[in-house]
């Protein structure tokens, strides 16, 4: 990198970079506003069977895949099973941590527009479990499928009346689906190697385990999927320069001049820089 130029980028970090505490007691609180709205929604289990009898049926109305064969695929061996089962119980919030850390890290200004999304979706997610509770199709008797994690495990969840840690009437939308695509989202966006839409894989991964699990319908990602839409259509990410830095970017104008210009985005880039 340039002399020149970073005490300039390290500056405009700083300036785009939130305060760490502030940001780990706003991240932290989404985190507990999401289980704990989760379980206020609780209470509701003769609705959620019927909703989850009026998904069932809607999806084979219009035809979407049948579940079971995912999780047929799934049942060809125990290790794949029980690797799907440890997937869904422990890559959702760890990777959605990660994510954001990294973002805060590395692309501060798009650290702050993940953040938001994720708390618009996180949100609005909560708000259907109280006016459209939904049993997963792992208790339905009508879908023929296993509770795969109760079977084989390692499995999250206890039995419904005497879990009191979740919601599990709460299967719409999948928030597991819909962090998951926002995490590749957010890197895809937020970096410009040629390889970054393989970050699509985590997304499809989650997709085929919760399916292939019982744990949601196809239906719960697609709603998660529209949700997301929404949120990206209305919070923007920051505009970036072909070499993948943010166009917040300042530089130092004279010598021994303390004041700051932007950098246009057709400005060269002298070699190196934001890397």
């Amino acid at each position: 990198m340039n002399a020149r130029t970073a005490p300039a980028e390290a500056g405009a970090d700083a300036i785009a970079r939130p305060p760490l505490v502030r940001e780990f007691l706003l991240v932290a609180g989404l985190f507990l506003v999401y289980k704990l709205g989760r379980q206020l929604a609780t209470g509701h289990t003769g609705q959620a069977l019927h909703n989850a009898r009026r998904v069932w049926d809607l999806e084979r109305a219009v035809h979407l895949p049948g579940e079971g064969a995912v999780q047929s695929a799934l049942l060809h061996g125990d290790t794949l099973v029980r690797l799907s089962n440890t997937y869904y119980a422990t890559v959702h919030f760890p990777a959605t941590a990660a994510f954001l850390v990294w973002l805060y890290l590395r692309r501060p200004a798009h650290y702050v527009w993940a953040r938001r999304v994720l708390a618009a979706v996180t949100a609005a997610a909560l708000v259907l479990p109280f006016t459209f509770p939904l049993a997963p199709p792992r208790m339905l008797g009508a879908t023929g499928l296993v509770d795969t994690a109760r079977v084989y495990g390692p499995s999250v969840y206890g039995p419904p009346q005497t879990d009191h840690l979740s919601n599990q009437y709460a299967a719409m939308p999948s928030l597991h689906f819909g962090w998951a695509l926002m995490v590749a989202v957010g890197l895809i966006v937020a970096t410009r190697s040629r390889l970054r839409w393989l970050w699509l894989l985590h997304p499809l991964v989650t997709l085929l385990v919760i399916v292939g699990t019982a744990n949601h319908y196809w239906l719960d990602a697609i709603v998660a999927t529209a949700m997301l839409g929404v949120a990206l259509a209305l919070i923007h990410p920051p505009h970036r320069t072909a070499d993948g830095a943010s166009t917040t970017r300042t530089r130092r104008s004279g010598r021994g001049s303390g004041r700051r210009m932007p950098v246009s985005p057709e400005a060269p880039v002298l070699a190196g820089a934001g890397r």
